[in-house]
């Protein structure tokens, strides 16, 4: 009787199995020793259903917040196997020395920080779009929207900022997790129908703005209280909002300004004024308080957003 060969996959398909970059398991390999257990010299690498399930085993507790280094020594000790290659440890400014013979890693300065923020932090950096992804996803859904983009999201933002600041390095840790924030809010956005008798909330950002994280967090913060909102994007110009502002009729309108040259009061101040009354909001470092319209009210933060909203909406 033959017996059949243990079934062996390839790098391509476990990295599709547990939703990350071919490239990180590699750096599993090399850091960590989680490679596959038989691997001939020159042969493409090939992983067994043993494999499969450290690697499931060390995801999983990346995702729960544990270090990598930490995830990878609990796996290989389950399993009676020895630790792999040390990973580097970092120095006092919290930056990770190379690795001879390899790229190593780096990490962003989140001194202080808990678990939740420093495990999305390493997955930003490793630009690992479906752990940054679900990691922000599961914050949503365990402590809600605003805890989370306050203390979970802005925290890593802020780092990442700070980072290209200093090195001019970054840019596309930035832009992943800025995505994958937006796939996670818009989900709980999505969460709750418009009423069909309601005013609508138009969401917008100035003209020649093209941040729009802070509006999908408000339409998601919005969202777990029941409030639909229309969001219309990034640099809409002037006539097309006062065009949606006829249109709609909405009961709260909000305008983002990240940067102070997107931040045009006049626009503001050319709004038509409606009846019933629209509620103008507006958020972000870019507008000068001193300078709005006297009916413009200004969100401090995304808390103070969602209470004013749900003020104009009389909710």
């Amino acid at each position: 009787m033959e017996v059949a060969p243990p079934l062996l996959l390839t790098v391509a398909a476990v990295a599709r199995r547990l939703g990350i970059a071919p490239a990180t398991l590699r750096t599993w390999d090399r850091r960590y020793g989680l490679g596959p257990a038989v691997h001939a010299p020159g042969a493409h690498r090939r992983y067994s259903v043993e494999d499969l399930s450290r690697l499931q085993a060390m995801r999983r507790l990346l995702l729960e917040g544990m270090p990598p280094a930490e995830a990878a020594r609990a796996v290989l000790e389950r399993d009676g196997h020895e630790c792999g290659p040390a990973a580097p440890l970092p120095d006092r400014q919290g930056r990770l020395t190379p690795a001879r013979g390899g790229p190593g890693g780096r990490m962003l300065a989140l001194a202080g920080a808990g678990e939740a923020v420093r495990g999305l932090g390493r997955a930003a950096m490793a630009l690992d779009t479906p752990t940054v992804t679900a990691m922000l996803s599961e914050q949503v859904r365990r402590h809600g929207v605003i805890h989370t983009w306050e203390h979970v999201l802005c925290p890593v933002l802020v780092a990442v900022g700070e980072r290209w600041s200093a090195t001019g390095e970054g840019v596309e840790v930035e832009h992943l997790l800025s995505d994958c924030a937006v796939t996670a809010l818009r989900a709980a956005e999505l969460d709750v129908a418009e009423r069909a008798d309601a005013r609508p909330v138009l969401l917008a950002a100035a003209p020649d703005e093209g941040h729009v994280l802070p509006l999908h967090a408000l339409a998601a913060g919005l969202a777990e209280r029941g409030l639909a909102t229309r969001t219309l994007g990034a640099a809409l110009p002037a006539d097309a909002l006062e065009a949606a502002v006829r249109r709609t009729g909405p009961a709260a309108l909000f305008v983002w300004s990240q940067l102070p040259g997107t931040a045009d009061e006049r626009v503001l101040a050319n709004l038509p004024v409606m009846r019933p009354p629209t509620v103008v909001l507006v958020g972000g470092p870019g507008w000068a308080p001193e300078r709005l319209p006297e009916r413009v009210g200004l969100a401090v933060d995304l808390t103070h957003a969602v209470t004013l909203v749900e003020q104009a909406l009389g909710a």
